[in-house]
């Protein structure tokens, strides 16, 4: 565990709950603050921020919250989030599972993952597919501990829909390994 990760509040209770992207606050949607919290975490995990337009007028945004009442806990209780995205027919696509550094190392990761595994099957998913990239490490760890298969390697995936570098683990980021799992 990190000198972080001690110092930082206790995981404790997290509550995943699906959040309306596109509602403004007064009918549901997110706060400003929340809003401005979220968009960092999305764009911290995939600096594409056209992609990540896309995948949020497309798919399911699910956010992982603190209670709001813990001490030491910032304005804004998000601490992760996810989006599940319509692929093909019965598949759907985890993308964009991001945590924020303090709260990583903690298993919200891997609670994370494992709510996205259950939403696509609740949603009549037969598959749920993953992209991730090949510098990862602990990435693809999780994704493999959870039940994931690597089916494929999209080469230069990064340097091909990227337009700046995009730098992981002190390695310049070129290739996509994609995982899948049936359900």
């Amino acid at each position: 565990m990190t000198e972080d990760a001690q110092n930082s509040p206790s995981v404790g209770e997290l509550a995943i709950t699906e959040q309306d992207w596109n509602a403004n606050a007064s009918a549901g949607g997110l706060s400003p603050v929340d809003r401005e919290r979220c968009e960092a975490l999305l764009y911290e995990a995939d600096p594409a921020r056209a992609s990540v337009a896309d995948y949020l007028a497309r798919g399911r945004l699910y956010i992982a919250r603190l209670s709001a009442d813990r001490e030491g806990v910032a304005d804004s209780n998000i601490i992760g989030l996810y989006v599940n995205l319509p692929a093909r027919p019965l598949t759907v696509e985890l993308v964009n599972v991001s945590i924020w550094p303090e709260f990583q190392g903690r298993g919200i990761g891997k609670q994370l993952v494992a709510h996205a595994i259950a939403s696509a099957r609740e949603s009549g998913a037969k598959a749920i597919e993953i992209g991730t990239g090949s510098t990862g490490v602990a990435q693809l760890a999780l994704y493999q501990q959870a039940g994931f298969r690597v089916v494929g390697l999209d080469r230069d995936y990064f340097t091909r829909f990227y337009p700046e570098p995009v730098h992981e683990n002190g390695m310049r980021l070129r290739d996509m390994v994609r995982l899948a799992m049936d359900l």
